[in-house]
This record gives C-alpha cells, sequence and structure tokens, in this order.
C-alpha cells in the first residue's frame, strides 16, 4: 500500500514521522529512500512535481486515496478541510506546529516531573498569586470576549454564562490552587504497594505521572488555570485547546501560567494550541498525547470519542442529573435542595435536570411549594408522561426522558417507590451525580447502595459534585468512565503507576525446581505519610 503523504524519511524506518504541511524551505529535512523499480517515480519525483505546481500558483496534496485514515473520499476530505496526506504551502507560520508544541510539552513535562513535589507546589502558589496579583488584565481581557460573544449571537446563554469570570471566580480558583499545593506533596514517586518477592528481592508499585494529556474545552476560561495546576501537581505536560470564543482569556492565562512555570525552567510543559487545528486533527497524535480529556458540552465530548481512534478519553458525554423526593423528604431540605441543583448555576453538568417525585407527595403542601418555588425561578416545567396524567394545567410535555437542558428547565416525573426511582435513574441517566432527598436512613442507604452513577447523594445538592468542593483543590472534569477515574478528577486521576523491583543478581531460572530460591511474595507495610 501507498504511504498516506510525505514522511521526513523512508516510512517503516525508525522515527519516521508523516509531515502535514510542506514548505519549500524543508527539502533539506527530507532523507528520500530508493527510486521505484517499475520507473513510474519515487516520492522525490513527487516532490519536486509538487513542488514546481505550488511556484506556478497550484495548491497541492500528496496523499493515498485508498488509506484506511482517510474517512471519506479523499478529495471530498481536502475540500471540507481536513487534515489528509501532506499539504504544500508557500508561506510558513512564525510559531511551532502543534506536533513541535506537544514534543516540547512532553520533554518540559519530564523536567517538571523530576522537581521536588515542594518545587511543583510553588509553581502552582506562583500562579495562585499572578491570578489576583493580575486580576484587572485578565477580566479586561475577558470583557472584550464577553462582548464578541454577545454582539455575535452565536453562543448559547449558558455557554455565554460559563464564559464569564469574575473577581470572585478568580478568588476562588486561587484559594483552590493553594490547596492544591499543598495536598500535591505527596503525589508523583508516592509508594503504592511493597512486596518482598524473595531474600534481597523487593518490589515496589509507584505513582508516575500520566504523559502528556489533551484537555479540549469549549468557554469556560476558569478550565485553564484549575487544568494547568492539576498537570503540573502531577507531573504532566499539557497541551490546551480552547474555544475561539475565550481567545483573549486563555491567551492572558496561559502566559501567567509559562510564567510560573519559568521559574523552575519548564515554561514549555503546558501549550495553548493557538493555530487552526480541529479537533479531529488533534486527535490524530496518537504516538504524541496519552490521554484527552475533554471539557465542554455532549456533543463535543461524542465527537472527540469517536474522533480518538487510538487515544484513551476520560470524560462524560451527558449530565443529566437527578434529585428524587422520597414521601418521607422534609419539606424544607427539599426546597432549598432541588432549587439550588437546578437554579444556582443551571448550565452546570451537575444541575438537576429530572426531578423525580413520590407519588404520595402529590396534592400535599411540599408539592405545591416545589411548584411554586420553580415557576418562582422561571423555571420551565417539562412533564414526563406519568406526571402529565396527574395535572390540571399543561405544561409541555417532555421530549425525552433523557434531557440535558443546561438552562432554567427542567423535567418532573412522578414514580411509585425508592426502587422505581432507581431504575429510571439506571433507564434515562448518565451516571454522573443522583440525589435522594428523605428522613429515612434505610431508604437513603439503599438509594445510594443500588444507584451506579459516578456520584450518590443524600440530602444534599448536585451540585457539591465538585473537584473544588470535594475537597481536590482542582478538577480536570467529571468522569463517568469506569475505568481508571471515576467522578471529579483531581490531582489522583492523572496519575499511572510503574513497577519498580530491586535485586542482588537473581534470575528467574533460581526459582525452578533445581534452583535455590522460594518465592516469599511478603507484603512489607508503606510508610504513613508524615511517618519514617
Amino acid at each position: 500500500m501507498s504511504p498516506p503523504g510525505l514522511y521526513d524519511r523512508p516510512p517503516g524506518t525508525d522515527d519516521a514521522k508523516l509531515i502535514d504541511i510542506f514548505y519549500p524551505g524543508d527539502q533539506q529535512s527530507i532523507t528520500y529512500g530508493t527510486k521505484s523499480r517499475v520507473g513510474i517515480g519515487g516520492m522525490e519525483a513527487k516532490v519536486k512535481a509538487a513542488l514546481w505546481a505550488l511556484q506556478g500558483g497550484t495548491s497541492v496534496v500528496i496523499a493515498n486515496g485508498t488509506h484506511p485514515k482517510v474517512t471519506g473520499h479523499v478529495i471530498t476530505d481536502i475540500v471540507e478541510g481536513k487534515k489528509v496526506g501532506t499539504f504544500f504551502s508557500e508561506v510558513k507560520p512564525a510559531g511551532p506546529t502543534v506536533e513541535q508544541q506537544t514534543e516540547m510539552a512532553r520533554h518540559a513535562g519530564r523536567a517538571l516531573a523530576s522537581l521536588d513535589p515542594e518545587q511543583r507546589g510553588e509553581i502552582i502558589c506562583s500562579l495562585a498569586d499572578l491570578l489576583t496579583e493580575k486580576k484587572d488584565e485578565i477580566l479586561s481581557a475577558n470583557k472584550r470576549d464577553m462582548e464578541l460573544a454577545t454582539t455575535s449571537g452565536r453562543l448559547s446563554q449558558p455557554l455565554i454564562d460559563r464564559l464569564s469570570l469574575s473577581s470572585a471566580k478568580l478568588n476562588s480558583l486561587a484559594i483552590g490552587l493553594r490547596q492544591l499545593a499543598v495536598s500535591s506533596r505527596d503525589s508523583v514517586g508516592r509508594v503504592v504497594r511493597r512486596t518482598r518477592v524473595a531474600n534481597n528481592l523487593e518490589l515496589e508499585q509507584i505513582t508516575v505521572p500520566i504523559g502528556v494529556l489533551l484537555v479540549i474545552f469549549e468557554s469556560r476560561p476558569d478550565c485553564l488555570p484549575q487544568v494547568s495546576a492539576l498537570a503540573i501537581a502531577s507531573g504532566n505536560a499539557l497541551l490546551l485547546k480552547g474555544g475561539k470564543e475565550a481567545s483573549n482569556t486563555n491567551r492572558i492565562l496561559h502566559q501567567l501560567t509559562q510564567e510560573a512555570l519559568s521559574s523552575h525552567g519548564v515554561a514549555d510543559a503546558v501549550q495553548l494550541v493557538s493555530t487552526r487545528e480541529e479537533v479531529e486533527d488533534l486527535c490524530r497524535l496518537d504516538k504524541l498525547i496519552d490521554l484527552i480529556i475533554p471539557r465542554g458540552s455532549s456533543q463535543l465530548v461524542r465527537d472527540i470519542q469517536r474522533a480518538a481512534k487510538g487515544i484513551p478519553v476520560l470524560g462524560h458525554s451527558e449530565g443529566v442529573c437527578h434529585v428524587y423526593l422520597d414521601n418521607e423528604a422534609s419539606i424544607d431540605k427539599a426546597l432549598d435542595i432541588v432549587r439550588d441543583s437546578k437554579c444556582d448555576y443551571p448550565a452546570a453538568c451537575n444541575a438537576m435536570e429530572t426531578l423525580l417525585i413520590h407519588r404520595d407527595l402529590l396534592r400535599t403542601p411540599l408539592f405545591d411549594q416545589i411548584i411554586d418555588m420553580l415557576r418562582t425561578e422561571r423555571v420551565k416545567i417539562h412533564a414526563g408522561p406519568r406526571f402529565a396524567s396527574y395535572l390540571t394545567f399543561s405544561p409541555s410535555e417532555v421530549k425525552s426522558l433523557r434531557t440535558e437542558y443546561g438552562d432554567l428547565e427542567c423535567c418532573i416525573e412522578v414514580v411509585d417507590s425508592m426502587q422505581e426511582a432507581v431504575d429510571h435513574i439506571h433507564k434515562y441517566g448518565s451516571s454522573h451525580t443522583d440525589v435522594i432527598v428523605t428522613e429515612s436512613e434505610e431508604t437513603a442507604e439503599q438509594f445510594l447502595q443500588q444507584v451506579d452513577s459516578a456520584c450518590v447523594f443524600w440530602n444534599s445538592s448536585s451540585r457539591f459534585a465538585d473537584g473544588y468542593r470535594f475537597g481536590l483543590g482542582a478538577e480536570v472534569g467529571i468522569s463517568t468512565a469506569r475505568i481508571h477515574a471515576r467522578g471529579p478528577v483531581g490531582l489522583e486521576g492523572l496519575l499511572t503507576t510503574k513497577w519498580v523491583l530491586r535485586g542482588t543478581g537473581q534470575t528467574v531460572a533460581d526459582f525452578s525446581e533445581q534452583g535455590s530460591m522460594k518465592y516469599l511474595h511478603e507484603n512489607i507495610p508503606v510508610p504513613q505519610k508524615g511517618f519514617s
């Protein structure tokens, strides 16, 4: 099969890399293989022909139309702007390519991981200080983004809400970062397990960074310092791709992050992708990126999960969160929890989207007060099929019981029991965050045990599903996956482990029937933090 484009050296050789964009000045960096044995011209001949056509004003792409990585017809993909093969360009951009940025981040990230935990903590505290010292500059940049977003009319109100920064939000960010700096001192290099395999042969499992993280986020520029701090604390390199709607805010926040990193010579460990690479193009860098974390709409997450063929994706596609009011719920607690879960920040992924009400509560003071409160808060109510059948008035009937509104809207549905509420959540929920309000400890414990979601709460708002509120200092996102990390993903979720074995010359043959050694497999106590 022909190669999918132009490589910097013959395909199949060590370190051969596909060139996405080729500039005439790059000719000296290419190593060509042998010419075609059938006389139809090798890659060198193709490159010469492409450069000749480029000089004549013709756009050129070298690609293989039958290559499996081409998603459709090669010409259609090229016209649609997808990265296919090698594009020949006369103009070379001033900055590094995204591939070069990723390489720079990986190299600096390894230096970051080798720093002492106290040094990484100093970097995070420095970033926290800069967030407050440069508050006026940050808010000025954010104001420009907000004005552009409002006048363009391209963003929905929930996205505009997520775009907005304030002095209070920056102060909260700084507090969270300082909290993270303290808690991160026992992160990278922590011994998880020790085993005496045999005499003088000891095994340790220790925490290490994952490698290079790619975080793609929409609006929410406050995500940038949070994620950067978590990457610094965990010793990971970081590639950030923000939405253009927050470009001014992201730019200054990234500059401050690099300023904090530069104090220890690792400024390149956090890179902001400002080129026009699409999400699909970034997801193709499977040899450079170790984990993708999307922060944005459910559609964005699904698109990334489809595009990232060879890279793990950590995230949640939807935040369909439920609050269930049991027949033994307290009126005051129910009112406060429903109001906070839905109205505090309806654009958040941990906001309530469906309110489940026990049938016994219908036509009671609690039910009337809940409806009055939602109307006062201007929440649009969508009735589930069973709820609609009980009503004398007619709110809009829900189109789907699995809907993430992201606004002052919610669905209300009636259930006959706690078990029916659990079944409803499992059928229509997204395994994000689900709440029960009840004074019955027995019912609550059954709910907490049976609901298979990342976060399950009793008599508390769904809005507590957050890394800062959990005491993690910050979060890189909320995961509904069942492998690696689940719920708010803080520092621990960005670490993996490796095994370190220390011996004195032992071989496997020493443990054979004819050998002189025997396996012990004894657990060795791991010293707790603060003890020697």
